[in-house]
């Protein structure tokens, strides 16, 4: 699990429309306000609701909600979630990168829906949507989505093992199985900036613009401290994390607006990671500056230390977070801002990571973020993406696996293929039980080397990069579909996943990227795979349901409803071959371990 952080929370709302901590009877139903009047599924027991009207106490010179205080209401919000589910006291581990779409004007009203989408050991992943609403016109509009981490904690910060949580709705299911793949991608994200860094050239090419000079770093440099009183904290004296990022939120702007000499906008922030507790009493000395400008946009580092009555006494390191900040003209669109000159040594250091992290963002916010039908098929493949592509290939299969609606469309003896009919896409998944241990299954099956022997269609599959030992790039050729005149290939990514926790399966995902090493050549047809892989459930100590899943591309569409329609039965005939390989190599194994 994470390491523990100690922003603890307290069972009490703040002002505000909130739903109240006690769990729901199963039988309790609240009715949305205005038509929402028909009968709703049952409320997930952790979902909390807080609707909180914007007040002019709420909001900055321009009349708008401080971003600071929105941030104090997501945590809130998140908390009562947390502690829903964990029964007890919970602390804010960590908060992922948040990107602010809109602002919020005084007299609207903001509305955020909290519920914990997976529950780990002794930490849960909650997911949070915050949209505003205008009460004269009706108007509603998403604002940010986010997600919180936050860590169950018992008598004296003791660790609370939390029970499993169980995903009823099909929205439910999607958010639990690639919520195991967000807290992956949250634990290697500084080793990703640290490669990134290390494979970059030491020096950063700096941006030229016309009719502007550089700004010193140093004269963006903010410095304030906040003395945490009881309003500040809970009961238990622990000051709340959503007010230690409201504070850090505004010397952000304050060294933001030093760069422009304007009232900047806060546009996104990246991961908050609390490293420890601050108490009432302590003092919070907030300390940020601007790292880097780019040509429209600015990033601002801050952290947070805290002291107690003796400030000459070593600080605690509380918190550090990076804001991206633009400015607007009149018609809403970011103006050009001033360059910034580092100063030598960490300012230089801070200036080049400030660009590692933008493109990292970029990453995330267009691989990770974005809708599957969205992303483009090949990819291009680059090794400071790879976490996010990896990423990507394994949460579009997750996704696919806990759709709702497949439907039984052929069974063959102990074959059974289904489909899953949507806008774009016909997909397809076929599965059967076979004798085997799930995690014998798993590592031949993601072997493509080996996939010749049971797949007719699969010529031969070479390793060309091997990233790590959960994701391979392979290319790989098949044989020719009918009425082609050359053999197909592929690049793809090969990425697997052993089980996060009892009950999920193993994963292995398929996807095409692009490498520049091996372009389309003039002897194959460059085919492409959106979404595909298996995933393989134990049974029991010997059993395992394997189940493959595929996203139709245009290309193999008349194949697939071939198959769908009972004209051909080369699928199924493809998976009992693929039974017998997994059979023949189950007893390749005891016998060499009898040898042995």
């Amino acid at each position: 699990d994470l390491l523990p952080i100690w922003v603890k929370r307290s069972f009490c709302a703040p002002q505000g429309s909130t739903s109240p901590p006690r769990p729901r009877e199963p039988e309790e139903r609240e009715e949305a306000p205005g038509a929402m009047a028909s009968p709703s599924p049952a409320r997930n027991p952790t979902e909390v609701q807080m609707s909180q009207l914007v007040l002019p106490c709420h909001t900055n010179h321009r009349g708008e909600l401080s971003t600071g205080q929105l941030l104090k209401w997501i945590d809130t919000a998140a908390c009562l979630s947390a502690e829903r589910h964990a029964g007890c006291p919970c602390v804010t581990a960590s908060m992922d990168d948040i990107y602010f779409e809109h602002t919020i004007s005084v007299g609207q009203v903001v509305n955020i829906k909290a519920k914990v989408n997976r529950a780990f050991n002794s930490s849960m992943e909650v997911g949070i949507q915050v949209s505003y609403e205008d009460l004269c016109s009706g108007k509603h509009c998403s604002i940010c989505k986010a997600y919180a981490t936050f860590v169950a904690q018992g008598p004296l910060g003791s660790k609370v093992r939390l029970e499993p949580l169980t995903p009823q709705t099909e929205e439910e299911k999607i958010e639990y199985s690639i919520a195991a793949e967000r807290r992956r991608m949250r634990l290697v994200h500084k080793d990703t900036l640290k490669d990134l860094l290390t494979s970059s050239p030491q020096e950063t090419e700096r941006e030229t613009r016309d009719g502007s000079g550089a700004v010193p770093a140093e004269r963006t440099r903010v410095e304030s401290v906040e003395l945490v009183l009881p309003p500040h904290a809970n009961h238990q004296g622990n000051t709340f994390g959503g007010q230690i990022m409201a504070w850090m939120e505004n010397v952000a702007t304050i060294a933001a607006s030093r760069l422009c000499h304007a009232h900047p906008t806060l546009r996104a922030i990246e991961m908050f990671h609390f490293r420890g507790p601050s108490q009432v009493g302590d003092r919070l000395v907030l300390k940020a500056i601007v790292n880097n400008a780019f040509k429209n946009s600015m990033e601002v580092g801050v952290c947070a230390e805290a002291y107690g009555q003796e400030m000459s006494i070593s600080c605690r390191h509380i918190n550090s977070a990076f804001m991206t900040f633009v400015v607007l003209d009149e018609e809403g669109h970011p103006r050009t801002l001033p360059m910034v000159a580092p100063e030598p040594g960490d300012g230089e250091r801070r200036y080049r990571e400030a660009s590692a992290r933008k493109k990292i963002r970029l990453d995330r916010k267009y691989v990770v973020s974005c809708k599957q039908t969205e992303v483009p098929l090949s990819v291009p493949w680059d090794q400071s993406n790879k976490v996010y592509l990896s990423y990507n290939n394994v949460s579009a299969l997750k996704m696919l696996v806990a759709k709702a609606n497949w439907v039984l469309a052929r069974e063959k003896e102990k074959v059974r293929m289904y489909t899953l009919e949507e806008d774009k896409f016909l997909s397809f998944r076929i599965e059967m039980s076979v004798c085997i241990t799930a995690s014998r299954a798993f590592s031949l099956l993601s072997n493509l080397r080996r996939r010749h022997e049971w797949d007719s269609h699969y010529v031969s599959a070479e390793i060309v990069q091997k990233v790590d030992d959960d994701d391979m790039i392979y290319h790989v050729v098949s044989q020719k579909l009918r009425n082609e005149k050359k053999p197909q290939d592929f690049v793809i990514l090969a990425s697997r996943r052993k089980p996060c926790s009892k009950g999920d399966p193993y994963v292995v995902a398929f996807r095409s990227v692009t490498l520049p090493t091996h372009p389309a050549r003039a002897e194959f047809t460059r085919g492409e795979t959106l979404c595909s892989g298996f995933c393989i459930w134990p049974e029991s100590e010997e059993m395992s349901k394997v189940a493959y899943y595929n996203q139709a591309m245009p290309g193999y569409l008349n194949y697939v409803t071939t198959n769908v329609a009972g004209l051909s039965s080369d699928i199924c005939s493809t998976f009992e071959a693929c039974e017998k390989f997994l059979l023949k190599n189950k007893q390749d194994l005891i016998s060499r371990l009898q040898d042995f």
